[in-house]
C-alpha cells in the first residue's frame, strides 16, 4: 500500500512539475516576441510618439510644443512608448500561447468555443484603441486646449501625455471586451439575454459610472466611452441570443436523460417493492399455518374456515349421536370387564 502510495504522489508531483515547466516555456515566448517586436520597432520610437502625439499637437495654439520636464523624458518617453506598442501588437500572439496551454484541459465544445471568443477580443481591443485615437482624442483635445484662460500657455509634458494616451487607449480597449464578457456570461448560464435586458437601465447608468472612473475627469470622455459600452452591450445581447436554442437543446437532451434514468430507478424500486411485499404475504402465510398447526405438524381444525363444511341431517345427526352412544356403553362394558378381572385376580392372591 505504501509503494503505491509512493508511486501516485510522484506521478502527481511530475504531473505539477511538468505544467510549471510547460507554463515557463510559454512565458518565454511571450517575453521574447515581446523583446522581438520591440527591438524592430523602437528605432522609430519618436516618429511613433510623434504620431501618438498629432492629435493633441493639431488643437494646440499656434507657436505652442510640448515639453520635457524630467532630464530622461526624451530618452525614457519614447522607450516606454516603444515597449507598450510592443504589448499591444504582440496581444494576439501572447493570447495564442495562453490558449495553448489552457486548451488541453479543456472539453471539445469549450475549444469550439473559446477559439472564436480569443480573436473577436483581440479585434475588439485594437478596435476599441482605433476609436480613441480617431473619435476620441480630437473630441478630448479640442475641448481642453479650448477650455485653457486667456494668457495661459498650453504646453504639455510628454510623458504626462503619454500616461494620459494609455490609460485611454487600455479604457477604450478593455471597454470594447463588453460583447465578449456577455456572451461568456450567457454561455456559462450565469444569466440569460432575457434577465440582461430587463437590468438595461443599471447597465446604463453602470457604463457611464465606469466611464467616470477610467476616463479623465471630463463629459466628453467619459459619455464617449458609456455610449460605446453600452451598445456594444446590446450587441452582445444580441449575440448572445444565438447560444441560447443550443444550450436550451443541451438542457432538454439533459432533463429527457435524467427523467428516463429516474423512471428506470423508479421502475426497479417498485419490481423490488412488489417482490417484497409478496415475499411478506407468503411469511405471513406461513406463520398463520404454523400457528394452526400441531406439534406433529397436522393441519388442526378452524372452527371459524367455512370451506368445504355441509351441516348434518336430522337422520345423520341421529344416527351420529346412537353412534357416539353405543361407542361411549361399549367402552364403560370393557371397563367394568376390566374392573371384575382385576379383582378375581386379587381375591386368587389371597386364599392360602
Amino acid at each position: 500500500m505504501t509503494e503505491n502510495q509512493d508511486k501516485t504522489s510522484n506521478e502527481e508531483e511530475m504531473g505539477f512539475i511538468s505544467h510549471l515547466l510547460e507554463l515557463r516555456d510559454r512565458l518565454l515566448r511571450m517575453v521574447l516576441g515581446i523583446i522581438a517586436i520591440f527591438l524592430a520597432i523602437f528605432y522609430f520610437s519618436n516618429d511613433l510618439y510623434s504620431y501618438v502625439a498629432g492629435p493633441l499637437m493639431k488643437h494646440m495654439p499656434e507657436g505652442s510644443q510640448m515639453i520635457a520636464i524630467d532630464v530622461a523624458s526624451p530618452f525614457l518617453t519614447p522607450f516606454k512608448l516603444s515597449m507598450m506598442a510592443s504589448i499591444f501588437l504582440a496581444m494576439p500572439y501572447i493570447l495564442y500561447q495562453l490558449w495553448g496551454f489552457v486548451a488541453p484541459g479543456l472539453y471539445q465544445h469549450e475549444r469550439r468555443m473559446a477559439a472564436p471568443l480569443v480573436i473577436a477580443s483581440s479585434v475588439l481591443f485594437y478596435l476599441g484603441m482605433a476609436f480613441a485615437y480617431y473619435v476620441v482624442f480630437p473630441l478630448v483635445f479640442g475641448f481642453l486646449t479650448g477650455a485653457a484662460p486667456e494668457g495661459v500657455s498650453v504646453m504639455t509634458d510628454i510623458s504626462r501625455y503619454l500616461d494620459f494616451v494609455i490609460t485611454l487607449f487600455f479604457a477604450f480597449g478593455a471597454a470594447f471586451q463588453v460583447p465578449v464578457a456577455t456572451i461568456l456570461l450567457v454561455w456559462s448560464g450565469a444569466t440569460t439575454p432575457a434577465k440582461l435586458v430587463t437590468k438595461r437601465p443599471y447597465i446604463v447608468v453602470g457604463a457611464f459610472v465606469i466611464g467616470m472612473i477610467l476616463t479623465p475627469p471630463d463629459i466628453i470622455s467619459q459619455t464617449l466611452l458609456a455610449i460605446p459600452m453600452w451598445v456594444l452591450f446590446e450587441a452582445g445581447v444580441i449575440f448572445a441570443r444565438l447560444y441560447v436554442p443550443a444550450r436550451e437543446e443541451d438542457e432538454e437532451d439533459e432533463d429527457n436523460s435524467i427523467a428516463g434514468t429516474a423512471a428506470a430507478s423508479a421502475g426497479v424500486a417498485g419490481a423490488a417493492a412488489a417482490t417484497e411485499v409478496e415475499q411478506s404475504s407468503m411469511e405471513a402465510e406461513e406463520d398463520e399455518d404454523y400457528e394452526t398447526s400441531n406439534d406433529s405438524g397436522h393441519q388442526e381444525y378452524d372452527p371459524f374456515d367455512d370451506d368445504g363444511f355441509t351441516p348434518l341431517s336430522e337422520d345423520e345427526m341421529d344416527e351420529e349421536i346412537d353412534r357416539i352412544e353405543g361407542e361411549m356403553e361399549a367402552m364403560e362394558d370393557e371397563d367394568d370387564e376390566a374392573a371384575d378381572d382385576t379383582q378375581k385376580n386379587k381375591k386368587d392372591d389371597d386364599k392360602p
